[in-house]
């Protein structure tokens, strides 16, 4: 009898004991998806909150901030869910919130452009619009911005991409001119008109720079064309020379 209660006693510790593995195993996978589901968010946070710190750099529509505004809110209460105990994830939506109801109060659109002085920033500037069209599209898929507003806002970041595109080809060209490389420079126009030239929602200053840029190509090719004739030109008068002193008279010594 003894020996049967032992053995229903190992045989029920081995259970609890499957048991507790079983619900430790389990608790350790939820830690993990927890974790994983914050690095997540933290990370789509983080992104957010760089394309709304570099509106200095790439003008964004009042429109624009408070979607990424909202976006901040949501992804800060999706972090609380899982952290609800944090009283800074508390306090970031409080302050996100009191700035997104300022935003709706005010016009914070910026229209002017400046261009960056060194290739690295220009290329950034591109990587941000680029972002933020992905950004809207993707808020679009989940509801919180409207189809009319997408539409007019990723037309108007297409608009400023392409900007930024023909104005550092338009640069490099004239650095290029002004240093007397014609080659170089118009290669540099020439991918400019290339990219106005493929736009589909011509404007104003599509229809402007394009006609400045051809102006340019035709100097280009008026002076790539004088100076191939001055180089032909000093060409035959250094055969003639060479001519001359060949059958000029020898003299005798």
């Amino acid at each position: 009898m003894l020996f049967t209660i032992i053995i229903v006693l190992v045989v029920a510790l081995v259970i609890i004991a499957v048991i507790v593995n079983a619900v430790q195993q389990h608790k350790e996978r939820l830690a993990a998806l927890k974790r994983a589901e914050f690095s997540k968010l933290r990370s789509l946070l983080e992104d957010t909150e760089d394309i709304l710190l570099n509106a200095a750099n790439v003008p964004i529509t009042k429109g624009i901030v408070q979607m990424l505004l909202k976006r901040i809110v949501v992804t800060l209460k999706a972090m609380l869910e899982l952290e609800p105990a944090s009283k800074e994830l508390k306090k970031r939506i409080s302050e996100t919130e009191a700035r997104l109801n300022d935003s709706a109060s005010g016009d914070m659109t910026v229209e002017s452009l400046t261009m960056p002085d060194n290739d690295k920033q220009i290329i950034s500037m591109i990587q941000g619009i680029k972002k933020l069209r992905t950004i809207l599209r993707a808020e679009h898929a989940r509801g919180n911005i409207d189809t009319q507003t997408v539409v007019q806002e990723d037309r108007r970041l297409e608009m400023l991409q392409l900007r930024i595109n023909v104005e550092s080809q338009i640069k490099r060209g004239n650095q290029a001119r002004a240093g007397n490389m014609l080659g170089s420079a118009r290669q540099c126009y020439e991918k400019a008109l290339t990219t106005l030239s493929n736009c589909a929602h011509a404007d104003d200053y599509v229809t402007t720079r394009k006609s400045e840029v051809m102006t340019i190509l035709e100097d280009i090719a008026t002076e790539l064309k004088e100076g191939n004739l001055r180089d032909r030109q000093k060409k035959a008068e250094q055969e003639n020379n060479d001519l001359d002193v060949l059958f000029a008279p020898k003299r005798k010594w």
